[in-house]
């Protein structure tokens, strides 16, 4: 899944490439976004290439291409919210709303649940002991899919060429299992914490840092395990 600003960029970067023939410039898209430096595009631009989304052609100017657009289009709406567009548009649903997701309990507004926040991604502490059952988040349950879900804290910079950085809160879908590629929560050695991307390779997991300047730490299977995958991110401006 996209972060909205993810969502955003490769939504303008597609419509200006089909209405101009080429894609815009980063000005042009820092201003599209409304940020205020072009390092920001930079993190997306890279972030999107990581996940297969967009190309850039080298030796040529302003030369990026979209490989693919989201499988499932999603709507972000006026009030900053990003749902699932389907075939129909829901309406308001007076009385009980009791959303079928494990781990989760309905906020104020129907749209939206509140998931438990297992407080600040640190290394040395295995995820449950992080948990505060006092602290949960609001999130759009159109960012949910099913299974049971939980937020974290993001701490440090390990992470920031995919758009992840310090202070972020990472949305995790629990489970066990991850696919190549992905942005997973693992814990090493049954005491070790770590947002990183997951590589597999032969009997070795590799935990891949998107930041040169941290190393890639590689392990057997069996002193790795899944805790769950990033699915979206919240961001406080």
């Amino acid at each position: 899944m996209l972060t909205r600003k993810q969502h955003e960029l490769l939504t303008f970067i597609d419509g200006h490439i089909k209405a101009t023939g080429f894609s815009p410039s980063f000005e042009e898209m820092k201003d599209a976004l409304d940020l205020k430096s072009k390092s920001g595009i930079h993190r997306l631009i890279s972030a999107l290439e990581e996940r297969g989304f967009l190309q850039r052609r080298h030796h040529r100017a302003r030369a990026l291409e979209v490989t693919r657009l989201p499988n499932v289009p999603i709507q972000i709406a006026t009030n900053g919210d990003i749902r699932e567009e389907g075939s129909f548009s829901p309406t308001v649903i007076q009385g009980d709303f009791s959303p079928r997701l494990p781990g989760v309990r309905a906020a104020p507004d129907a749209a939206a649940v509140q998931l438990p926040m297992y407080g600040r991604i640190a290394a040395g502490q295995p995820i449950e002991a992080l948990r505060d059952d006092g602290q949960h988040i609001e999130v759009p349950i159109a960012w949910l899919g099913a299974g049971e879900h939980f937020a974290l804290e993001v701490a440090g910079d390990s992470m920031i060429d995919a758009g992840i950085l310090s202070g972020d809160t990472v949305i995790i879908r629990k489970g066990e299992s991850a696919e190549t590629g992905e942005i997973v929560v693992a814990l090493i050695d049954e005491n070790e914490v770590t947002l990183k991307r997951l590589r597999r390779r032969g009997n070795s997991i590799a935990l891949e840092p998107a930041n040169a300047r941290h190393e890639t730490r590689i392990f057997p299977v069996d002193r790795v395990k899944v805790q769950g995958r990033m699915v979206a991110l919240l961001r406080k401006y």
